[in-house]
């Protein structure tokens, strides 16, 4: 998949998503002073993105265009794990244990799952993509806040792959709906996860 190559302010007015609500920029300092359980929280969730891709392959596995680009996802989901756990390992931390997320509980119990197996699927795919949304917003958040240049670059780098993630779901999302309003329902995902995060406030995690 081809990535815009998009400057800073170009890359928010394009892909902030609609987010309905974006992260005050002093939760980088939260994260910063708590690195080893942003660290492993964020390798946790890299491990979940690569699961949730796998799913959606066993699940619609006729779709051949989208078997290729998620088993990509997923690969690439798992590189970013290995990644993480490196720089873990680099610093001394130790990778803890996966904690409940509270965040993606609360978007799953709002997914769709009661009717048709297409609304279902669609549903699935905006799941994914509200999530990528978010994370890459949180991962420009800190790269353009926290003082860590290491850190700050790699959480660019990521920002950039995150967004890909994010179109690539939203467009299957576009391409297999039979009976959806995909914009629709778009909007009603962004309304309810700007209100969620509001709710959640300031914590060390990537979500919420």
């Amino acid at each position: 998949m081809i990535i815009p190559n998009f400057g800073d302010e170009e890359f928010t007015d394009h892909l902030m998503l609609g987010l309905k609500l974006l992260t005050d920029p002093r939760w980088a300092n939260i994260a910063e002073s708590n690195l080893e359980e942003i660290l492993s929280d964020h390798a946790w969730c890299e491990q979940k993105a690569a699961t949730n891709a796998i799913t959606l392959i066993a699940n619609n596995s006729e779709h051949m265009d989208l078997v290729e680009e998620l088993t990509a996802i997923a690969i690439e989901e798992m590189q970013h794990f290995q990644m993480v756990v490196e720089i873990i390992k680099k610093r001394g931390y130790t990778l803890g244990r996966e904690r409940k997320d509270d965040y993606v509980g609360r978007l799953v119990k709002f997914s769709r799952r009661d009717g048709s197996r297409n609304s279902a699927f669609i549903d699935r795919l905006l799941f994914a993509a509200m999530i990528e949304a978010r994370s890459c917003e949180r991962f420009r958040v800190l790269s353009l806040n926290i003082k860590d240049q290491e850190l700050a670059k790699f959480y660019h780098d990521l920002m950039v792959s995150e967004a890909g993630h994010y179109t690539t779901f939203l467009n299957f999302a576009r391409k297999y709906t039979i009976d959806v309003d995909v914009e629709k329902r778009w909007k009603e995902w962004l309304e309810f996860e700007g209100e969620l995060i509001r709710s959640f406030g300031n914590k060390e995690a990537i979500h919420g």
